[in-house]
């Protein structure tokens, strides 16, 4: 699991992506008259869990932290990865750990059973690391559902997230929610600001997404300095900053 996988592309690929989009859908409303961020964090590297809890922590905020079991303890082409003293550290503190399958596995090329089950392991895993608050939210890995683990899985947790770059306004699909990365270098920190500064104009839910957070990232991941300034715009946008599970439980008891 430490080579980077590229998803399937070409025409047929992009259809199911697109299907997967529009079908097995859960509405959501978004508020229209505020601004909800949240910050997650996909597989997870320890430099998400040291140095992108350290800036979350300076602005007194709490994040996602999206963990494949199957990485714990390893080492990846993010680097190192969490381990049993990382999600202590940041259960204890308040962050929010989502599940992002054992194995990260593509939902479009295994069976709906066999992903069911890949959940399963990686919830066994963290539970036997000392995890001990419920598992709420999920990420599919790579962005890859399918309308059959969309329905499956929206039996199992509140909230499902993919990674088709906006942010979710208006009416939200809960099953695959939408979702902006802090990654691509200073082109895509710079859309990653605008995003934020947008919401003072245009309220929603804005959900971003990171990976590794060092000095030299890969191209999935970002620099502490970047990763401070993605959050000093939503400091400056005047958002409110929630996990996953809090911004799912405030929309749907105001709905």
């Amino acid at each position: 699991m430490n080579a980077p996988y590229t998803p399937s592309s070409g025409l047929i690929a992009g259809l199911n992506r697109r299907w997967a989009r529009f079908a097995a859908r859960q509405p959501l409303r978004m508020p229209t008259d505020r601004a909800i961020v949240t910050i997650t964090f996909d597989d997870f590297p320890k430099s998400a869990a040291e140095a992108g809890a350290a800036t979350l922590a300076r602005h007194g905020w709490c994040g996602t932290y999206y963990a494949s079991a199957g990485y714990a303890g390893g080492v990846t082409h993010h680097g190192a990865m969490f381990d049993c003293g990382d999600l202590q550290r940041l259960t204890a503190a308040g962050h929010e750990i989502a599940c992002h399958t054992y194995s990260h596995l593509d939902a479009s090329q295994v069976g709906t059973a066999a992903f069911l089950a890949d959940i399963e392991r990686n919830e066994r895993a963290l539970r036997a690391m000392g995890l001990e608050t419920d598992l709420d939210s999920f990420a599919f890995p790579y962005g890859e559902a399918t309308p059959a683990t969309k329905r499956a899985l929206s039996e199992r947790f509140s909230n499902l997230r993919g990674v088709h770059a906006d942010i979710n306004r208006g009416g939200a699909d809960c099953n695959l929610l939408k979702s902006v990365p802090i990654d691509g270098g200073a082109a895509g920190i710079a859309r990653a600001v605008d995003a934020a500064a947008s919401l003072s104009r245009h309220p929603g839910w804005l959900i971003y997404y990171a990976h590794d957070v060092q000095a030299d990232p890969t191209q999935w991941g970002c620099t502490p300095d970047q990763f401070a300034r993605v959050c000093d715009a939503v400091a400056d946008s005047g958002a409110e900053v929630l996990t996953m599970r809090e911004a799912v439980r405030q929309m749907e008891a105001s709905a």
